[in-house]
């Protein structure tokens, strides 16, 4: 081999060197793009690569579903009333007796008590339905003494049945703005028999 042809070995040998070697980068550096492994060869395929975000919605697909479940399930069914006027209310899932009704013309779910002495409101309720003023008193809970008020002559609805001037209690804790319940000062108007799973008022 000549000398000529020895300079034509270099050449094409560094030629095919420069070709080999890894492409500087914008910052200067090399990157050898056949040392970087592939999706395919980290063995991820597309669908793994989505896997923990598909996790994460189908659980919150199932707890909005669980959600949506207790809300129907909690929801007061509806009261039916005979031809002669009396109301049936059905037992909820709770063992609980719940009917839509309304306070001052306001809409408010009760929960029937009927060891309770007055229809009982929160004071968020109180002060949405424009309920203002009475007489001062004190409520004696479980959870110690609290203040509130008793308003005289105040509107209450339970189905088709109306009754004015019912007393109502404003201030205890513990209840929801749109509940209440429904005690005595409202409940005494009527006969109650408890049959079964089902509570019928009846006027006297």
């Amino acid at each position: 081999m000549g000398v000529e042809d020895r300079d034509w070995w270099k050449d094409a040998q560094r030629k095919r060197d420069g070709a080999d070697a890894p492409r500087p980068t914008r910052f200067g550096r090399a990157v050898d793009r056949s040392a970087v492994p592939t999706a395919a060869e980290q063995g991820l395929t597309p669908g793994l690569k989505w896997g923990p975000l598909a996790i994460v919605v189908f659980w919150l697909v199932i707890m909005a579903a669980v959600y949506g479940g207790i809300k129907l399930v909690m929801q007061p069914r509806q009261i039916t009333v005979s031809m002669a006027g009396d109301m049936t209310i059905p037992r909820a899932r709770d063992g609980h007796f719940y009917a839509p009704g309304t306070i001052g013309g306001q809409p408010v779910v009760f929960l029937v008590d009927t060891g309770a002495s007055y229809v009982t409101v929160s004071q968020a309720f109180a002060d949405h339905a424009g309920i203002h003023g009475g007489s001062p008193t004190r409520f004696h809970t479980a959870n110690g003494v609290i203040e509130g008020r008793i308003v005289a002559d105040v509107p209450v609805s339970l189905g088709p049945a109306s009754v004015s001037g019912v007393k109502v209690a404003v201030g205890m804790n513990g209840i929801a703005r749109d509940q209440a319940l429904l005690g005595q000062s409202f409940l005494s108007k009527f006969q109650i028999t408890l049959t079964g799973d089902e509570m019928v008022l009846r006027r006297p």
